[in-house]
């Protein structure tokens, strides 16, 4: 049985295509020909979101090969979003796509698990053993040490799942804390990446990687070549594509001699691509999915010319 990292390697193969949609929906970003049609609730927001992000999904799921749902807009608003969360991964799971959780969980002992038995694990009901959101990865912060990271990583051998571990992120105050110093001259995010690697001894799959990946932003290219010599067995997941301003020059730094080695995040650029300059004078706003289809072609076709390259 093929483990969850090579359960991804594997999906990026068969679509040739290194990249992961992000489902990050906000209400007011949401095309009007769908929000007209739900009252303005709680509840209406979040069928509005589940028809868009099902609609972008049917329109992708053949050519990308995971989606990544940030949790953050899903629980803003409520229960609500939550089933809509829920859903949405489920849905995503349906049509063959990898399901990745942006949710940066992060605590130790029976905190940390009870995060990893809603993700990855298992919850116990008696004498059952339930499945929860049940997805395939989910964002790590490692920040409190290896107690906070333990039980998701015992947790993705027992269930084959898998983590990436925040190891050097896109946003700009990110060198604040990851870029500082320690004694033996190396910065934070490069001890950190090191500790993956440890981590993941255990969990290598068939290609090399292990499913004790890292988050390594787009938006700093030295850094992200830096990182991937030191952490050879990690794999990426790479956001600050697009909108944040990271290139594919840049990114293609952070992939292996055999095209691998990282999976690329769009969000914004790809959800509302019926809004950007590349699409607007040709997709109507009732047309945003095929849009976002388009842009995903585009991105797919530039990132695969410079990791070749």
């Amino acid at each position: 049985m093929e483990n969850a990292i090579d359960k991804l390697i594997n999906k990026i193969k068969e679509t040739n295509n290194p990249t992961v949609i992000g489902l990050d929906p906000r209400y007011e970003m949401l095309p009007n020909c769908i929000k007209e049609k739900y009252p303005q609730t709680l509840e209406g927001a979040s069928e509005a979101i589940i028809e868009f992000n099902k609609n972008l999904i049917d329109n992708v799921c053949d050519i990308i090969p995971a989606v990544k749902v940030q949790i953050a807009f899903y629980e803003m608003y409520g229960i609500e979003g939550l089933k809509a969360f829920q859903e949405t991964c489920q849905y995503a799971k349906q049509k063959g796509m990898v399901v990745m959780v942006d949710c940066k969980r992060g605590d130790i002992g029976s905190t940390a698990q009870g995060y990893s038995n809603a993700f990855l694990g298992r919850t116990q009901i008696g004498e059952k053993e339930l499945p929860i959101f049940d997805v395939d990865f989910i964002t790590v912060n490692p920040y409190m040490g290896t107690d906070c990271v333990k039980p998701f990583v015992e947790d993705c051998k027992k269930y084959n799942k898998g983590i990436f571990v925040l190891v050097k992120t896109s946003n700009p105050s990110s060198g604040e804390l990851q870029d500082r110093k320690v004694e033996n001259g190396e910065e934070i995010y490069t001890e950190v990446a090191q500790l993956v690697e440890k981590w993941g001894e255990d969990l290598r799959g068939e290609n090399g990687y292990s499913s004790v990946a890292a988050v390594v932003g787009a938006t700093y290219p030295e850094q992200l070549s830096q990182i991937r010599k030191k952490a050879p067995h990690t794999y990426f997941l790479i956001p600050g594509y697009g909108a944040q301003g990271g290139k594919a020059d840049d990114i293609a730094l952070g992939f292996d001699e055999n095209g691998l080695g990282g999976i690329i995040n769009a969000s914004r650029s790809l959800m509302c691509a019926y809004k950007s300059d590349n699409w607007k004078d040709q997709y109507s706003e009732t047309e945003y999915a095929k849009a976002t289809r388009a842009e995903a072609i585009r991105m797919r076709d530039e990132l695969n010319k410079a990791i070749k390259k």
